[in-house]
């Protein structure tokens, strides 16, 4: 299912994001245009992320990572509640919009990684192809695929974090008291803000 949008449906979905905050900022009505493809009504994961231009700092990052609606719906959805709800940032303003980038991660349903020990485990994992998610009781968390290759992570590392973002200590990914899923994700984002939209390619490595 990755690579099954082409550029001008991730040209939609970027543009749509920024029309969307654009539109609930300005507090007016949110009226998402028709999809121009029956790709885009399918139900998808999605999450919208916004960067701070040029230094690319985060934002904001909300999203749905299980196909429950449908990817347009979602991305309408994504892109205000992470301009205005990411509990980690105060509200974007609207002065703010054109300060930003846009990106959007189109996500595939996760899969439980079945998996003996920790070195079977890591194995299992590809840098640059893999979303993780980390569920252990109440706890759970979530990274998207290009946030390890951002910080140049390590397997190890990246499922360290995966339990930090849940709440959990970094080792407990070690105890397997937690079900471990990944996701491949098809990455869209503006170059720079309101400009040219490109699929992002994740270098892939095994380390």
């Amino acid at each position: 299912m990755v690579g099954d949008l082409n550029l001008e449906e991730g040209r939609f979905l970027v543009k749509l994001a920024r029309q969307t905050i654009n539109d609930y900022l300005r507090k007016v009505e949110v009226v998402p245009p028709a999809p121009p493809t029956e790709k885009l009504k399918e139900k998808r994961g999605v999450f919208v992320t916004l960067y701070k231009f040029p230094m690319k700092d985060l934002r904001g990052c909300i999203g749905f990572p299980l196909p429950t609606k449908a990817l347009y719906e979602a991305t309408v959805e994504a892109a205000i509640a992470s301009a205005t709800k990411d509990p980690r940032f105060r509200p974007l303003k609207l002065d703010e919009l054109n300060n930003v980038v846009i990106e959007v991660s189109v996500l595939t349903p996760p899969e439980e990684i079945i998996y003996r020990d920790s070195k079977e485990l890591l194995e299992k994992i590809v840098i640059g192809r893999d979303g993780l998610i980390i569920k252990s009781g109440p706890y759970s968390g979530l990274l998207l695929p290009q946030v390890p290759v951002e910080y140049n992570w390590s397997v190890e590392e990246y499922l360290m974090h995966l339990c930090l973002k849940a709440g959990l200590e970094s080792t407990h990914w070690l105890t397997k008291k937690a079900k471990i899923y990944r996701f491949t994700a098809q990455i869209f984002s503006e170059v720079e803000p309101n400009g040219e939209v490109v699929e992002e390619e994740l270098s892939l490595r095994k380390c």
